[in-house]
C-alpha cells in the first residue's frame, strides 16, 4: 500500500537517471521530461540524436509511468497530485543544479507529450533566463487567465514549440494559446506546426532542438 507521503507527491523519490559529461564539465544541462508510458530512459535515447557532446541530459522518472492521469484538457484538480508533484520535481531539479553552480540561463528544458505540457508548465509558472524550452508535441496546461498564470518575465528564452496540425491528443488552437502565453512573458518563441503529423518527433524538430541547445546558441561557456 502507498504511503500517505507518495499519494501526496507521487513523483518525489523516483529515479533519476544521467547521461553526458559531468555536470562540472557540461557547457549546458537539459532536463528532460518523458511522456505518458514512456521513461526516462526513453527520452534520454531521443537526446542522443542531438550530438551534443558538452550537454549534460537528466530525466526525471514519472511514478508509474505517467505525471497526472488524465490528458492535460481535463480540470486541473482531476490531475492532481500528479500535476503539482511534477512541478515540485522538476522545481527541485532546477535549484539543485544553481547549488552546484550551475544558473538557470545555463539549464535546458525539454519534454514530449504530457512531459511536454509539464515542462512548458513549469516554464510558464517559473518565468526567469533559460537557456532554452522545448515543447514537442504539447502546450501549456493551464489556460490563459487562470491563477496559476505567471506575470514574470522569461528575459528572452528560446522557446521551441513543434506539433502536428492534427494532433490526437494536442488541440492546434491550445498550442497557438501556448505561443501567445510565452510571448507575453517575454520569451521568443519558434513555433512550428507540421501538416498530417503523428503524434511523434519529426526530424526537423530534432535538428532544431540541436541547435537551440548547441554551441552556436545564445548559451554561453562558463
Amino acid at each position: 500500500m502507498a504511503s500517505a507521503e507518495s499519494s501526496r507527491d507521487p513523483h518525489a523519490n523516483q529515479p533519476l537517471l544521467r547521461r553526458g559529461p559531468s555536470l562540472s564539465d557540461a557547457r549546458l544541462v537539459a532536463i528532460l521530461v518523458h511522456g505518458r508510458g514512456g521513461s526516462a530512459e526513453d527520452i534520454l535515447s531521443l537526446a542522443e540524436q542531438f550530438n551534443l557532446r558538452d550537454v549534460a541530459y537528466i530525466a526525471p522518472q514519472a511514478a508509474g509511468r505517467t505525471w497526472y492521469p488524465y490528458s492535460f484538457l481535463a480540470p486541473l484538480e482531476q490531475n492532481e497530485p500528479g500535476i503539482s508533484s511534477g512541478l515540485r520535481r522538476l522545481s527541485g531539479l532546477v535549484d539543485d543544479l544553481s547549488e552546484q553552480g550551475i544558473p538557470p540561463e545555463r539549464v535546458g528544458l525539454l519534454g514530449f507529450s504530457q512531459g511536454a505540457c509539464l515542462a512548458l508548465e513549469f516554464a510558464a509558472r517559473h518565468p526567469q533566463r533559460y537557456a532554452a524550452v522545448a515543447g514537442l508535441s504539447g502546450a501549456l496546461i493551464s489556460v490563459p487567465g487562470t491563477p496559476q498564470a505567471s506575470t514574470g518575465s522569461l528575459q528572452g528564452t528560446p522557446v521551441f514549440l513543434g506539433c502536428s496540425d492534427i494532433d490526437p491528443h494536442i488541440p492546434l488552437e491550445r498550442v497557438r494559446e501556448s505561443t501567445n502565453v510565452f510571448r507575453q512573458l517575454g520569451a521568443v518563441v519558434d513555433e512550428r506546426i507540421y501538416p498530417q503529423m503523428g503524434h511523434t518527433v519529426s526530424r526537423d524538430e530534432v535538428l532544431a532542438v540541436q541547435a537551440l541547445f548547441g554551441p552556436g546558441s545564445s548559451v554561453q561557456s562558463f
